[in-house]
């Protein structure tokens, strides 16, 4: 069985082939940059999604003809907590607000100090990237667009819903909009209510595997695909980056590099810690859960150094693992897009701090690589104190190409690091495997093991004292900033 597997990322979409023995025949991709008309605002016009995907599915298609013809499933991934607003004729009303995006911080404040005690029911405290926040937002400063509004989805599911015509979500996206009663995995009308929300608005909820619906008829010749093909729920990027490396037992741990970075621990029960700013979400196959630290900066930081110095990613990690140690002495804050664990401050922005004039690319460059590294000293402090005890992680995402970064990466948890092969485009294969599950009627646990491994990194000693050391003064400076970060925060629209 072939199937497809497509993963509507924050900076890019990817559509990947992959065979009977998952074995990946072919991969495209499209990339795009959010959208920022205003001071903590990142949102996007659906559209770009639609014309990535379709730009993909014709790499793919020119490429593979055979192989893509006889996709007999697809599956979907997709950036978590975005709010697509439809109106009664299916069309977006605005561009959808994204998981980075901060507009809605007095109002997941408000949440938070009127109606904490949800907070153990949905799994998470509120905060301003979820979509219940944005909604509330919606209803008080764009009231013709919340009163026009008939649904509301997540990236991933408007993809799907352009494909299908079927307006569905999966527990694992429904997790992350501040709705879903995750213990009994329906939605909780009472989140909803406090958000100005109906259960009306939202899709019908599905298990990730489940099957939801057929290619349109219309679709069929633009697209090359059969019209037999299986089109499953799918699931949000961090779940569905779990069932890519088999990360769906009890304390299985594994680290999401891609724009943003996840620690995340899978569960058989769910438990929720919204006192340590730990997410504790449905995952993307049936009777699973999961915690999660979520940082809203990763890789997206390196691209972001990669702009400003007119290099390449690659260049910048050669130059930085160039470094000895002892020369690197510059800190920085990888907080561009405001932070969530453990901070929740969407105010919270970059710093390089100790440059002198001595200061060259490469070290601004492994600074910025060890600033999102040490963020995974605080995000397993949180999850260890929600009570997850971890032993190893693997490293999926963009950031797992770099070997540097892993090293980094195992220093600062203090733990061997996993990568395997094709690890960096997990979410896509991930959704291709949740589409060979629901195709196929197979049991979760009998195809959701871990690929080939492709090396482990183990912590070095010198490397974890040295990144010991710089994490007490990356807290610190953090802690120095916090009220300045606050104070000359522009004001939102």
């Amino acid at each position: 069985m072939i199937t497809l597997g497509i993963d509507c990322g924050t900076s890019a979409l990817k559509a990947m082939l992959v065979g009977g023995d998952e074995t990946i025949l072919a991969t495209a991709s499209r990339s795009y940059l959010p959208d920022r008309p205003h001071p903590l605002w990142s949102e996007q016009d659906p559209q770009v999604w639609i014309e990535a995907m379709r730009a993909a599915l014709d790499e793919l298609r020119r490429r593979s003809p055979r192989e893509f013809e006889a996709v007999e499933a697809l599956g979907f991934s997709g950036q978590m907590h975005g709010a697509v607003v439809l109106g009664a004729d299916d069309e977006p009303l605005r561009p959808a607000m994204l998981h980075n995006d901060g507009r809605a911080h007095e109002e997941a404040r408000e949440l938070w100090e009127k109606h904490r005690d949800l907070a153990a029911i949905v799994g998470v405290k509120p905060m301003p990237g979820f979509t219940a926040p944005k909604y509330l937002w919606l209803t008080r400063r764009e009231p013709e667009i919340a009163g026009k509004t008939a649904c509301v989805m997540a990236p991933k599911d408007y993809l799907r819903f352009w494909l299908t015509g079927e307006k569905r979500t999966d527990m694992s996206d429904a997790a992350g909009t501040w709705w879903l009663d995750e213990a009994k995995r329906a939605w909780s009308r009472r989140a909803l209510d406090v958000a100005g929300a109906s259960e009306d608005l939202t899709p019908r909820l599905s298990e990730g595997c489940e099957v939801v619906g057929g290619l349109r008829s219309a679709l069929r010749s633009e697209t090359g695909l059969s019209a037999e093909v299986k089109i499953v729920a799918g699931g949000g990027d961090a779940a569905v980056g779990a069932v890519a490396i088999g990360a769906i037992k009890p304390q299985d741990a594994y680290v999401s590099l891609g724009t943003a970075t996840q620690l995340i621990v899978a569960s058989d029960v769910f438990r929720a810690a919204p006192e340590t700013l730990v997410h504790s979400f449905a995952h993307a196959i049936p009777e699973r859960w999961y915690r999660m630290a979520a940082m809203l900066n990763g890789a997206g930081a390196l691209a972001f150094a990669a702009r400003v110095f007119g290099a390449s990613v690659e260049t910048l990690e050669a130059e930085a693992a160039s470094l000895k140690e002892e020369d690197a002495d510059v800190l920085f804050l990888p907080y561009l897009s405001g932070e969530r664990t453990p901070h929740d401050d969407p105010y919270a922005r970059g710093v390089f701090f100790g440059l002198s004039e001595k200061t060259t690319r490469a070290d601004c460059a492994r600074a910025v690589m060890e600033g999102v590294a040490l963020t995974l000293q605080l995000a397993r402090a949180c999850l260890e104190s929600a009570g997850d005890a971890i032993s190893r992680v693997g490293l999926i995402g963009g950031g797992a190409r770099s070997a540097f970064w892993t090293r980094l990466i195992a220093a600062s948890l203090q733990r061997d690091v996993v990568r395997y092969r094709g690890g960096e485009a997990g979410p896509a294969f991930g959704a291709a495997r949740l589409a060979r599950i629901g195709a196929s009627g197979a049991r979760p646990d009998d195809l959701c093991h871990a690929p080939e491994i492709a090396d482990v990194t183990a912590p070095e000693p010198g490397l974890v004292e040295a990144l010991r050391r710089k994490g007490e003064r990356f807290n610190r400076l953090y802690g120095a900033l916090k009220a300045e970060f606050r104070a000359t925060a522009q004001p939102t629209v």
